[in-house]
């Protein structure tokens, strides 16, 4: 969680703060409405999908249906995501906690046929990762931050005040923060169907998934993810809690370690990391390119930047990713890498990274909460133009 420029990105401040993507939000939607009467055509795998949604809503109560189903037009809940926790943050829809085993097993279904089996891992684990955050908590003796350091955001909410899920209680971490897999929310944007546009919205601490499926194509843009802790100690032995994440530091960190001098000096844009750009409420917005080109890299190269493209792409179901992946190929040549922080193998976990194309940004965001930044991520996966399907509502 991050203490400055992510404060104004909570719902009640979107408005006065962020007009612009507000204005995005209602355009979008109200874009959106006319095409979801349009006639679109399904494939197999959005048919596995909706199907999957389908005997999620079977297994709901009248109740819980009311909660998880939102208008289509909804724009308000279509940008109620963040990377904060519970009592910053209040989330809309069903809470995870209160679901029973057979609603957790359908809910878990549906996403898998949404993501890949990776995709479908990485949420898994990034929940198991809030799980040992809530258990670091509740360990805590004088109100210390999980992980050592200041509580996340000064233990108290933007603008100060109560948390609005009301005072530190049971199970709440420092400044009444609350942790843990139960606090991941599913919700719904328009009804689940093989010929209109819909949403599927699923996440809680530093996780957003957005998915949105019109006929034959499904996008996850918007998409945050990340986690914190990416690691942790079990009898006294360092283990992997987000194992997605490794595989990212990795993957950049050849590509930048394979790089020449004249490439490097070319994508390393400075040797401090940056914060998040697009992250929440940052809607209909887009980068300009910066950093080394595709068209500057050897064949070797730009392989390794698929690669790199490749880990966070491919957390969408490989039939979904497959055409994506392509677009992204052809305009390799106009994809551009670059690098803010440190360049040595021990720092590169640590510095925040981006790759911008004509047709994706993915961000890598570390930060520094908690101590090491390099075990808490904030992490941004964007289509320039699609923001919730926007282009593919069209």
């Amino acid at each position: 969680m991050t203490t400055s420029k992510h404060r104004l990105l909570l719902p009640g401040l979107i408005a006065a703060s962020l007009t612009g993507a507000s204005l995005y939000a209602f355009s979008l939607a109200s874009a959106a409405s006319t095409s979801q009467a349009a006639t679109t055509t399904a494939d197999a795998q959005t048919t596995k999908v909706v199907n999957a949604a389908n005997a999620f809503l079977a297994t709901l109560t009248p109740a819980q249906k009311q909660k998880v189903m939102f208008a289509w037009t909804d724009s308000a809940q279509r940008v109620r995501w963040s990377n904060f926790p519970t009592g910053i943050f209040q989330r809309a829809g069903l809470r995870y906690g209160d679901l029973t085993s057979t609603q957790r097993t359908a809910l878990m279904t549906l996403l898998g046929a949404v993501l890949s089996p990776e995709g479908l891992k990485m949420v898994r684990e990034q929940m198991q990762a809030d799980d040992v955050l809530k258990a670091e908590s509740a360990n805590q003796s004088g109100g210390g931050a999980p992980g050592g350091g200041t509580p996340p955001n000064g233990g108290t909410p933007p603008q100060g005040g109560t948390p609005p899920n009301g005072p530190q209680g049971s199970g709440r971490g420092p400044g009444g923060l609350i942790f843990g897999s139960d606090e991941y929310y599913v919700s719904f944007l328009g009804t689940p169907s093989t010929t209109g546009a819909w949403t599927l919205q699923y996440g809680g601490h530093h996780l957003a998934i957005n998915a949105t499926v019109t006929g034959a194509n499904i996008t996850l843009a918007p998409s945050l993810t990340g986690g914190q802790p990416i690691r942790t100690t079990v009898n006294g032995k360092s283990v992997t809690v987000v194992t997605q994440v490794p595989e990212e530091v990795k993957d950049a960190y050849a590509l930048l370690s394979g790089l020449t001098a004249t490439q490097k000096a070319q994508a390393v844009r400075s040797t401090s990391r940056i914060d998040l750009v697009l992250g929440p409420g940052q809607d209909g917005k887009t980068l300009q390119p910066e950093g080394l080109p595709g068209s500057a890299l050897t064949a070797a190269q730009k392989k390794q930047l698929l690669t790199l493209i490749r880990d966070r792409v491919e957390i969408l179901n490989a039939n979904d990713a497959a055409p994506k992946l392509a677009a992204i190929e052809k305009n390799l040549d106009r994809t551009y890498f670059a690098w803010f922080g440190p360049t040595t193998g021990d720092g590169a976990g640590n510095a925040y990274w981006r790759v911008t194309g004509p047709t994706l940004t993915i961000e890598f965001s570390p930060q520094q909460m908690g101590g090491d930044a390099s075990n808490h991520l904030h992490n941004m996966y964007r289509e320039p133009g699609n923001d919730y399907g926007q282009a593919q509502t069209k």
